[in-house]
């Protein structure tokens, strides 16, 4: 308490102690010349001068600074300052300080996050933009031509239906990943948790993909042996949907007769952590952070060598953190890629 009132009124006490100090030297000097000097007479007056000048220093000074501080406290109010409205206003400069520095650096930050926003949104309508017209405009330009007459041609009417039905199938991927991706950040999708056999779920992918992995020479393995099952508690379809999205990328970008190789470690009591690594052409560093991003591309050539809607790193991202549990990604270009991610174990 008496910090905060030497702090509140460490002004008005100097200020007033100067004054009366000067005035009881002239007062003492003065009675002493009149020879009717008396201490406890100046001793009286002292006091007495004290608290008339601290009580009206403190009062206009403080009533002064108020005003100014006041109109501060104001203007802030007005640019939704939620933290400085809430608290009573003090006529500390300290404290009036350290509230406005706290307001500047929470407004620079939202600033920085509403730019980081807007770029990223532009980016993402460009990217939605340009993955939906891409196979838009195949599907129009097969469909014009069969109109102005080459549907006469059995031959090419059979190809190019063929090349539309599977732009109109991309197109399908597209708005099919990007509705999950939105009810994953919505939370409306519901994980349905289950006790299952994380080893067994692996092979079923690999057997699903072995035909894809062959048109590349690629082997999908194990790291070791594994004779034990491994349970863990989740939701079965959507894990079998983050192995399958992350072995494709793994077959997309691996070199030819090359390794797709799957492990998982203990890492704590209750996690486990599976790792899917590949000997492929790798990730620049610079492009690792916002590799999950939807329709991230690390090629910007805007060209796609491999089939896809863009969004499946992304959708793995969300399903992992819908269970609450981590993603991570390790890479060199020119060596390969590690993308691991945790689950819970069962007991």
């Amino acid at each position: 308490m008496s910090s905060q009132f030497k702090k509140s009124y460490r002004f008005a006490v100097r200020t007033s102690l100067l004054i009366v100090f000067y005035t009881t030297l002239v007062m003492g000097v003065f009675l002493y010349y009149l020879e009717v000097f008396r201490w406890y007479w100046l001793a009286l007056f002292s006091i007495i001068l004290f608290v008339f000048a601290l009580v009206i220093i403190q009062f206009n000074v403080e009533r002064f600074i108020y005003k100014r501080i006041k109109k501060i406290y104001d203007d802030l109010t007005l640019l939704e300052s939620a933290k400085l409205s809430k608290g009573p206003i003090t006529t500390n400069i300290q404290t009036l300080t350290e509230d406005i520095d706290r307001y500047a650096k929470d407004k620079k930050i939202e600033i920085e996050t509403l730019r980081v926003r807007e770029e990223y949104r532009k980016e993402f309508i460009g990217n939605v933009s340009h993955e939906l017209k891409t196979p838009l405009f195949t599907v129009q330009g097969y469909i014009l031509t069969l109109l102005d007459g080459a549907a006469d041609d059995k031959e090419i009417r059979k190809k190019y239906l063929e090349r539309a039905s599977k732009g109109i199938e991309r197109l399908g991927f597209i708005i099919k990943d990007l509705d999950m991706i939105t009810k994953l950040e919505v939370g409306d999708l519901r994980l349905q948790y289950e006790v299952f056999n994380i080893v067994e779920l692996i092979r079923q992918v690999f057997d699903m993909l072995e035909m894809k992995a062959n048109k590349k020479d690629i082997t999908l393995t194990f790291d070791r042996k594994y004779i034990t099952p491994v349970f863990v508690r989740a939701d079965k379809e959507r894990v079998q949907q983050v192995l399958a999205n992350l072995i494709v990328n793994s077959i997309k970008y691996g070199s030819e007769r090359g390794t797709t190789e799957i492990s998982i470690e203990n890492l704590i009591k209750n996690k486990i952590i599976i790792r899917v690594t590949d000997n492929g052409e790798g990730i620049a560093k610079m492009h690792l952070p916002r590799l999950f991003e939807r329709f991230y591309r690390v090629d910007k050539s805007g060209s796609r060598k491999e089939g896809g809607s863009g969004l499946g790193l992304s959708i793995v991202k969300h399903i992992i953190e819908a269970h609450k549990e981590k993603i991570y990604v390790e890479s060199e270009e020119g060596i390969g890629s590690e993308f691991s991610f945790t689950l819970e174990k069962a007991e």
